[in-house]
């Protein structure tokens, strides 16, 4: 089998550390690799097939495109390409597939070729194709999940160290974990991404990412995770999305965890996954989210599939889109922080529209810990505080048990 890849970064180079592996068990020709300057390569054992020159990948009668650039253009355009030229094609690019899902599914089925893309959304963790043909028979109703390792390392190390959100952002980019411009990891553009992908194969109908409810972490500080800690809870960056009737809610975005619950046990670059079932319950993926090996690991086994000839058929991108309910509409627990408050006016229309409260610091500002009937209630309560002029600035989190 002939395959093409496009990326020679870190996914790039783990899947032909993958191939390199596996030559005695499977026969795969790599017949070119794109990249930008191909002149970073003239070491490499590859030197002879790597080009800048997207013409060189397509003049190969290849059977497979491998997808790791990134990005949406020009990746669609050469994916696009592929499927039309019925080539099968493999990609780690949630992106494209958040934004072009319905249009590259149409394509390849139009052409009777495959379009895979496990390592697209859990990095190095198999859940795609469980989701898609192991639990089959099951209606999945909800789920949730980690899905971005930069803010689950940000977040942990900003609980375990007592270190600020800008001190580990900078950690994190020395290291690699975080983009020059993390912009599409902290504020949540990542995870909805990624959301949206899971929530579209799991309802049977196209759920887009800028529907969900987006917060990012960016604004998380020291007296955040205080907060937490005193009330026996970590603070995660959690994407939910549920079906109910036909309807879906969902959103991404920073949250408390209780202590007991299975996500704050889930730290640093790695993932989880949670699906519930009609059958069978609750079930749970983790693992790494990213990475070298894993991520190469994923794309492997994508490309697998196709030299095996195991084709699953996909075409939830293609369905009708389905609204999505940004504001949670059943009980809830939210912690209320006010900066420059009017203490006694704010707890005073608390009381008076909220049956339960705890008033968790008023000291320097005022933090109120708030069980209400929905978020619906809390926004409402927050207007009015904000309406009265009770208070600056006033912040959010809701906490899950």
């Amino acid at each position: 089998m002939k395959i093409a890849i496009l990326g020679y970064g870190t996914v790039g180079k783990g899947l032909v550390q993958m191939i390199e592996g596996n030559k005695n068990k499977r026969n795969i020709e790599i017949t070119s690799i794109l990249v930008r300057d191909k002149n970073k390569y003239k070491s490499s054992k590859y030197a002879n097939i790597i080009t800048e020159n997207i013409e060189d990948v397509f003049k190969e009668d290849i059977d497979i495109l491998v997808e790791l650039i990134g990005g949406l253009h020009p990746s669609y355009e050469y994916i696009k390409r592929a499927l039309e030229s019925k080539i099968n094609v493999v990609t780690a690019n949630k992106d494209m597939l958040a934004e072009y899902g319905d249009k590259l599914v149409k394509l390849a089925k139009e052409n009777n070729v495959s379009l895979k893309f496990e390592a697209s959304v859990g990095g190095g963790i198999p859940v795609l194709k469980p989701l898609t043909e192991s639990l089959e028979g099951n209606s999945i109703d909800s789920m949730y999940a980690i899905l971005n390792g930069t803010t689950n390392f940000i977040l942990s190390k900003m609980y375990n160290e007592g270190l600020s959100y800008d001190e580990v952002l900078k950690e994190a980019q020395e290291l690699g974990f975080a983009e020059a411009n993390p912009e599409a990891d902290v504020e949540g553009y990542d995870a909805a991404r990624k959301l949206s992908i899971l929530s579209t194969l799991a309802y049977n109908g196209r759920v887009y990412w800028k529907d969900f409810y987006l917060e990012g972490i960016s604004k998380i500080d020291m007296k955040d995770i205080n907060y937490a800690k005193q009330m026996g809870c970590k603070i995660k960056l959690v994407g939910q999305s549920k079906k109910k009737n036909e309807k879906v809610s969902g959103y991404v975005r920073p949250v408390l965890v209780d202590n007991n619950n299975l996500l704050s046990q889930i730290d640093n670059e790695y993932n989880i996954v949670v699906f519930n079932g009609d059958s069978i319950g609750e079930l749970s993926f983790v693992g790494k989210g990213a990475g070298k090996e894993p991520t190469g690991s994923a794309v492997y086994a994508d490309v697998m599939d196709i030299f095996n000839n195991r084709i699953a058929k996909i075409d939830q991108f293609t369905k009708e889109k389905i609204e999505v309910e940004k504001t949670i509409n059943n009980k809830c627990q939210a912690l209320l922080r006010f900066k420059s408050p009017k203490k006694e006016e704010i707890i005073s229309l608390i009381n008076a529209c909220i049956d339960e409260y705890d008033v968790i610091d008023d000291n320097d500002e005022l933090a109120v810990m708030v069980y209400a009937g929905s978020e619906y209630e809390i926004n409402n309560i927050l207007c009015l505080i904000k309406d009265k002029g009770y208070c600056e600035e006033s912040r959010k989190l809701l906490k899950i048990s």
